[in-house]
């Protein structure tokens, strides 16, 4: 008997999603989201913004899916506007139970999608591509601080110059300047395959640079 009623709730729920059109908004917003996803994954590192960027879309996206069930189930768009859809006759239960399974559908696609898709953007990071931090001024005269930045804008010039290699602009990588932060955390925000770091040592006539190449 419990079966047979599970059966009939079920049924019910369906039938009401389709009447409400329900599954469309759904299929419509999936191939909406794919595409925006799609969009923000081409163009954020060309813009030069970080991963969590990316993340943000995606998470906004899967927090929007629920939200956009409940309103179509809600409202209609009908030719004289958007209209609350009409509620058959039925026990104030039922209507309960199906936006309760509404919702709990809607949520379960969206943790699964995140758990497909949010794992994948954090992995993300572009391999032709490579961050020049500020190098660091080991001089006694901190005036030579001018020299070491000099030297990082020649190297980001000559790097600039590399066909096919995204190379990060000086002024996303001006915040590192002087933090003991992990090379590889860096790399993961700035969504790099590299991470060049450096010192300048100037005394008198003579000039010493260190540089250091770090896979991110």
């Amino acid at each position: 008997m419990v079966s047979t009623d599970k059966a009939v709730a079920m049924t019910g729920f369906f039938e009401e999603v389709r009447r409400r059109k329900v599954y469309r908004v759904a299929a419509a917003y999936i191939i909406a989201a794919g595409g925006v996803i799609q969009l923000a994954s081409a163009a954020f590192p060309a813009w030069e913004l970080p991963n969590w960027a990316l993340r943000l879309v995606i998470v906004a996206l899967l927090m929007g899916f629920p939200i956009a069930l409940i309103l179509a189930w809600v409202y209609d768009i009908t030719a004289q506007g958007v209209r609350a859809t009409p509620t058959p006759a039925m026990p104030g239960s039922h209507r309960r139970r199906n936006i309760v399974m509404l919702v709990t559908t809607g949520v379960i696609i969206s943790a699964a999608a995140g758990f497909f898709l949010l794992p994948r953007v954090s992995a993300h990071k572009c391999d032709k591509s490579i961050a020049v931090l500020p190098f660091e001024n080991l001089s006694d005269e901190k005036e030579n601080a001018y020299f070491a930045d000099g030297i990082q804008d020649d190297v980001l010039t000559n790097l600039s110059k590399v066909g096919d290699l995204k190379v990060i602009s000086r002024t996303s990588v001006m915040p590192y300047r002087g933090k003991a932060s992990n090379l590889r955390e860096i790399g993961k925000t700035l969504g790099v395959g590299a991470i060049l770091e450096g010192s300048v040592r100037r005394i008198g006539n003579r000039v010493r640079v260190n540089v250091q190449l770090i896979n991110a």
